[in-house]
């Protein structure tokens, strides 16, 4: 038996192995049968293929400490809402089929992302938002409902069609007389018009059987995760609201196991015990449009509504990340005179590894910056050399800062630069092996809309996208901020993707680089605003 033959043997079989765990992402036919490659392509192919597979895991210097983390102080975590995760973390650890990414304003990403999405339910429809208010969003959220009822009845379908909203805040009337219980408050049929749906009656002649909930907690805890859940098998997880505001905007649109994460979650915050099963067999065709009424139109390329593939082929290495909600964690009405550690809940120990981790570069873009603990690891990646950039807002939802936090984004990034300037200036011993790294890069952006596109209705105002980026291989998206909000109170939910050598960036970079008004270049330190 040849050395050539047993190459090839060996090679045919793990190929075999790793398409058949959706391991390989090259679309080219693999050369399996070639007998006429040298034993050193054969090895150079088996490396490659070994490395592809190596990829779909996370690897364990990030699994490890985020784990240890969290088990730290599993104790504080037991009466979490939600905390089916707490005594089995490796249940949040999965993979998923990324395919989109959107970034827009809100009502761009529910027109072209998730409102098709919706009219393509033939079983079940899960919309979770933060908040709710009348608003172009609203209405075309609504037309869509009509859109499908009238499909519906017009196909004669008699399989039910189970679509549940929730949201947390509708005002502050809703808000200073909400239940407080984890049930939540379910909407009457009839009040569905005061909230800008369609009546029950032509969603009962659809067959939709329309549930409407509400969850929040006085003072300050809402419930603000954003996803939306199609047939148990598509989900998408935007950062917008449904609401007014001409905001910018990010969705990612995910397929495979990830979407049992989602559900799971669902069931445990928002689920009813009378919910269906999700995946059923056989189901009614129904032919409708699946544009949205109302769909933006956008073709420029110096519009922010854009969108991409997902650059990943097969599934990704991903975690699902809760942050639940805490009411009262030592709540004060003087946020800044308290310095106790926020909740370690999954998505903020995922952040803490992550900078802690860091060993080149760490990207940020937020809505604001008020957490502490962000700014203190920050500071620690800076010292060790890596490079940091933050992308936020200026004056965003400064009352809600104040409340929340005592403080600003711009007296905290003010204090940041004030504090990196300090690290930056310490001297450096001269015994080249006890000298520590020079510290790493500092550039803090705040959003500038486009004077010349003020006036268009997709021109977003500031920036409410919520995305972390590690050393171009870990991704984060979904609700949370680095802001005190999110980071002791607030629910929320990430999605982190282990994607190395990550090149989607180019999609909020384009975008984001021509609305940019610089607050501090460690480059060009006199350039602070």
């Amino acid at each position: 038996m040849s050395i050539d033959f047993i190459f090839t043997a060996l090679f045919v079989v793990l190929a075999r192995v790793c398409c058949a765990a959706n391991l390989l992402i090259s679309p080219s036919p693999l050369p399996v049968c070639d007998l006429t490659l040298t034993r050193y392509n054969y090895l150079h192919l088996l490396i490659k293929v070994i490395k592809m597979a190596e990829v779909k895991e996370f690897p364990q210097s990030f699994v490890r400490p985020w784990k240890e983390l969290l088990q730290s102080r599993r104790d504080e975590q037991q009466d979490d809402f939600p905390s089916y995760y707490v005594n089995n973390i490796d249940s949040l650890i999965t993979t998923s089929s990324p395919k989109t990414l959107y970034v827009g304003t809100g009502y761009s990403i529910y027109t072209r992302a998730l409102l098709p999405a919706i009219l393509s339910a033939k079983h079940s429809v899960q919309l979770i938002t933060c908040y709710w208010a009348a608003s172009p969003s609203l209405d075309a959220i609504r037309d869509t409902f009509e859109k499908l009822a009238a499909a519906r009845i017009e196909a004669n379908v008699k399989k039910p069609l189970r679509i549940t909203i929730g949201f947390s805040s509708f005002g502050l009337f809703q808000k200073l007389f909400h239940p407080a219980s984890r049930e939540g408050y379910v909407y009457e049929p009839s009040k569905w018009s005061k909230l800008g749906l369609p009546n029950q009656q032509l969603l009962q002649n659809a067959n939709i059987d329309l549930t409407v909930k509400s969850i929040f907690f006085t003072p300050l805890s809402v419930m603000h995760p954003k996803f939306v859940i199609v047939d148990g098998k598509r989900a998408w997880v935007p950062s917008c609201n449904v609401s007014w505001e001409r905001w910018f905007e990010g969705c990612v649109e995910v397929e495979g196991a990830i979407v049992d994460r989602l559900l799971a979650f669902y069931d445990r915050v928002w689920g009813h015990d009378d919910e269906p099963q999700r995946r059923p067999g056989f189901q009614e065709d129904v032919q409708v449009d699946q544009r949205a009424p109302n769909q933006l139109q956008v073709n420029s390329e110096v519009s922010a509504t854009q969108s991409i593939d997902f650059p990943a082929n097969g599934p990704v290495p991903t975690i699902f990340l809760p942050s639940p909600h805490h009411r009262n964690p030592r709540f004060s009405f003087f946020p800044f005179l308290s310095q106790t550690d926020p909740p370690m809940t999954p998505l903020n120990a995922a952040l803490l590894t992550l900078f802690n981790n860091a060993q080149r570069r760490i990207t940020i873009l937020t809505p604001n910056v008020t957490s502490w603990p962000v700014v203190e690891s920050l500071l620690d990646a800076l010292a060790r050399g890596v490079d940091v950039q933050i992308r936020t807002s200026k004056g965003m939802m400064l009352i809600e800062q104040l409340v929340t936090a005592g403080t600003t984004t711009s007296w905290c990034l003010r204090k940041f630069i004030q504090r990196y300037n300090a690290l930056s200036n310490q001297p450096r011993s001269s015994d080249p092996e006890a000298q520590s790294p020079a510290p790493g890069k500092l550039e803090i952006f705040y959003y500038k809309q486009l004077d010349a596109r003020r006036d268009q209705e997709d021109e977003p105002v500031v920036s409410h996208f919520k995305m972390t980026l590690v050393d171009d291989e870990y991704l984060v998206l979904g609700s949370g901020n680095m802001d005190r909000a999110s980071w002791w109170t607030s629910q929320e939910i990430g999605l982190l993707f282990y994607v190395p050598g990550f090149q989607g960036q180019h999609l909020w970079n384009d975008v984001l680089e021509k609305r940019a008004e610089v607050l501090f270049q460690s480059d060009h330190p006199k350039r602070l605003i």
